[in-house]
């Protein structure tokens, strides 16, 4: 039976604050035996997500922007090269069964509005989004959650379902 993956994206330049949620998220991730994956580079939510997974025993893909892994997390169980730029975002999100999005920027919101047209289901940690994507909530595809902990337990409640 192929392992759930758990889509973590977020920020490059976040907060500490943001960067202890992302590394406890991976933890609690990989503690479910799920796969991490998210966009691999070794700064921000993508470092820490990956840190976190990785010191639970985990297993961790990076889908990179670039044509080598030079900026890779060395977190990583698998570096996937894609040279594409921000638009491995796609890939980003049609790979994760669940999106868990983190504390980001314009490069967040991009996978947040792919994923969700895309009718894959994205839970909010810490990113605000605004009324724009509220048909989404509505359609039970959009939601949020206060801590690592019950974004992992939605995460769950949608992989179940």
């Amino acid at each position: 039976m192929r392992k759930p993956v758990i889509g973590v994206m977020g920020g490059a330049c976040v907060e500490q604050e943001v960067l202890d949620i992302a590394r406890e998220l991976g933890g609690l991730i990989a503690r479910c035996g799920w796969v991490l994956l998210n966009g691999g580079r070794n700064c921000g939510v993508m470092a820490a997500s990956a840190r976190g997974a990785r010191e639970a025993g985990g297993t961790v893909i990076g889908i990179l922007p670039d044509r080598d892994a030079s900026q890779a997390s060395p977190d990583l169980d698998y570096a996937i090269c894609t040279a594409l730029s921000d638009a491995r975002n796609l890939i980003n999100v049609l790979s994760s069964d669940v999106v868990i999005a983190c504390t980001g920027s314009a490069g967040t919101l991009s996978e947040v509005a792919l994923a969700l047209k895309n009718d894959k289901p994205v839970i909010l940690l810490g990113l605000k989004v605004g009324a724009v994507f509220e048909e989404h909530r509505k359609r039970g595809l959009l939601t949020s959650a206060a801590t690592p902990q019950e974004a992992v337990e939605r995460a769950a409640s949608l992989i179940n379902a």
